[in-house]
């Protein structure tokens, strides 16, 4: 194999989540994988994630976990039977990473809390299946050949029957996801999803909303027909937490320019509407406070904001006017959002490579055989919770699988 133009039967580029996954799997699978990674080193994402304790998959079954992808759970369906969350813990568990579950959403996380752990273990297990690797090897171009791809960096061109893309899309590009991925594909001609920041915080013009800063509440937040019941945090700049930032892309896409939130989505409107509105003439009026469990700071701005005397008045100190409005805003508090934080503070990209240009048995690209894309590159997102770390796992290994055996 010459220096600087090594031949292998399968080239992976980018050392990720998914490019491990699939390193690891095809060298298993008996072939020479020789992998290509733009920084010094591996799974720089995978070091960072999850506050750097690496939420890997979830408790959910495949069933369940393909619903959470909305529009395209049924892409993800034949990756998610072939390898399911079950099936990812019970690997990492097989490699030597003990974990664990977490009651927030059914979250599974490494038992300790290291994603360090975590990166180390995919590494180990696709080196010592037989893996190469080129660190600090940035791609430059792809070109189709006779005999397969030749993938150019630099100075060097790498020679391969088949090519796996596993190089993530522009969320947190510090740790060097810059979109390079989408660029070769549209070269090649094929379409391409314009990427967004998703899984991202929302920035919010209203001081009002800044000066709640710190607040979590567990409220339901509905931007258009998308709604998440799930934490939501004030912050300086907006809204973060799960809940606002599963639904960060239409903001991000400028779809929309507020959200909704229920303070108190378990409490039915009608219930809150004749305790509020109907009971102020009961006998012995009660106060706010004592109806509405909310933080003291968000009680005084929905009473500022629904024209309230004070933020703890009896309710027969309220005018029907201002009740009314204090019913819609607990229901629906409008929160202006001007944009979210960008791919620099975005966990994982919405868009990319168009779900309907590859097979998604094989994740084989229809107008390139012999051409795989896997992970982020895929027009494909889950929420918070592990699902895009369970999507690069299944979507690698569907594309291993196939391209081993092609």
């Amino acid at each position: 194999m010459s220096e600087q133009e090594p031949q292998t039967e399968i080239c992976i580029v980018g050392a990720g989540a998914a490019g491990l996954w699939a390193a690891a799997e095809c060298a298993r699978r008996g072939a020479s994988v020789l992998v290509l990674e733009k920084t010094r080193r591996t799974g720089t994402k995978v070091l960072s994630s999850g506050g750097t304790r690496c939420n890997l998959t979830t408790t959910l079954d495949a069933r369940d976990t393909a619903r959470a992808f909305g529009q395209g759970h049924d892409f993800i369906r034949p990756a998610l039977q072939a390898l399911s969350p079950q099936m990812v813990r019970a690997h990492f568990e097989r490699i030597g990473v003990k974990t664990k579950t977490e009651a927030d959403f059914d979250k599974v996380f490494p038992a300790s809390d290291s994603a360090l752990q975590v990166r180390n273990a995919l590494e180990r297990h696709a080196r010592q299946a037989g893996a190469q690797f080129l660190l600090s090897q940035p791609v430059t171009s792809l070109e189709p050949t006779a005999a397969g791809w030749t993938v150019h960096c630099g100075n060097r061109r790498v020679h391969c029957r088949r090519l796996i893309l596993a190089t993530g899309g522009k969320s947190y590009p510090k740790t060097g996801t810059t979109g390079d991925g989408w660029v070769w594909l549209r070269a090649l001609g094929l379409h391409v999803v314009d990427p967004v920041p998703a899984l991202v915080p929302l920035e919010s013009p209203a001081p009002w909303v800044h000066a709640l800063s710190g607040i979590a509440i567990d409220g339901e937040l509905r931007v258009g027909k998308l709604r998440r019941r799930r934490p939501v945090l004030f912050t300086h700049k907006g809204l973060s937490g799960p809940g606002a930032m599963d639904l960060s892309e239409p903001f991000a896409r400028r779809l929309a320019d507020e959200a909704r939130l229920d303070l108190l989505p378990e409490l039915p409107m009608e219930t809150l509407r004749a305790q509020l509105i109907d009971g102020a003439s009961a006998p012995g009026s009660p106060r706010l406070r004592t109806l509405l469990p909310l933080p003291k700071r968000v009680l005084a701005t929905l009473a500022q904001q629904s024209g309230l005397p004070d933020d703890n008045p009896q309710l027969n100190q309220i005018s029907r006017k201002a009740r009314n409005r204090l019913v819609e805003n607990v229901k629906g508090w409008r929160i202006p959002i001007s944009g979210t934080l960008g791919f620099s503070k975005a966990e994982v990209s919405a868009g990319g490579l168009g779900l309907d240009q590859l097979d998604r048995r094989s994740m084989q690209v229809h107008a390139h055989p012999g051409l795989f894309v896997v992970g982020e590159l895929l027009d494909l997102t889950g929420p918070i919770g592990g699902f895009n770390f369970q999507a690069a796992f299944a979507t690698a290994q569907l594309a291993s699988v196939a391209a081993t055996q092609s």
